[in-house]
């Protein structure tokens, strides 16, 4: 069964192919959100990298946020497309799951953090379980303050991961219990895409293309300041 990924909710572009005997090629850029330009020679260049051609796609799996409106829009975009065209199914994966199944060996509990710009990050919690993580918190968006505030109050020994963690590190440089994640672990991978979906697409969790929606937690920026000019 091949799985084709796309996670373009951050400022990366990522996108990789495999399937039960791992990713077979992967692809990830994080220059420029140059993300309609990029993604769909990504995703020629990693088919031919592994002889695979789309009509040997079974499973289109995208990261559905949160992070990016328009890196979201494009990239799930695409993956519908593909899935459509091809008439498979579809897996849709958080990228804050991704972030956390990146380093799943961790004892500590795992906190992706995502810059969700406008001064907030998008988080949740997440503990080692066997085979890989389990979520222990609601998806949400916050300052990084009350973040940081949360973390010191629960005393937990916590790994930060993300983009957001690493923009906001010194909020959390005081407290001895928390490390934060290197620049490796900045964005959710493709390649940790097609990983976490293969055990769905073998238990045949499936959706069509139709059910697939953003995750975006908050208003799109346009949005807000239509309501913020509305409010004045």
């Amino acid at each position: 069964m091949i799985i084709l990924g796309i996670e373009t909710s951050t400022e990366q572009v990522g996108c990789a192919i495999g399937g039960v005997e791992g990713v077979l090629a992967s692809f990830h850029a994080a220059r420029g959100r140059r993300h309609t330009e990029t993604l769909a020679p990504a995703i020629d260049f990693i088919r031919e990298q592994a002889q695979v051609s789309l009509s040997q796609v079974h499973v289109v799996a995208v990261g559905i946020g949160p992070g990016l409106f328009t890196g979201l829009r494009v990239g799930i975009a695409t993956a519908k497309a593909i899935a459509m065209a091809l008439r498979v199914p579809m897996v849709g994966l958080s990228g804050l799951d991704l972030l956390a199944y990146q380093v799943r060996q961790s004892p500590r509990l795992i906190v992706p953090v995502i810059d969700a710009k406008r001064g907030e990050v998008f988080t949740a919690a997440y503990r080692h379980v066997q085979g890989g993580v389990q979520r222990m918190s609601d998806y949400d968006v916050m300052a990084p303050h009350d973040l940081a505030s949360d973390l010191l109050a629960r005393g937990d020994d916590c790994l930060l991961v993300g983009d957001g963690a690493l923009r906001y590190a010194e909020l959390f440089e005081d407290n001895d219990r928390i490390e934060v994640g290197t620049v490796a672990y900045a964005y959710p991978s493709a390649a940790a895409l097609v990983e976490l979906a293969q055990p769905r697409a073998v238990r045949e969790e499936f959706v069509q293309p139709s059910e697939i929606e953003p995750m975006y937690l908050r208003k799109a920026d346009a949005d807000i300041n239509w309501t913020s000019r509305e409010s004045a």
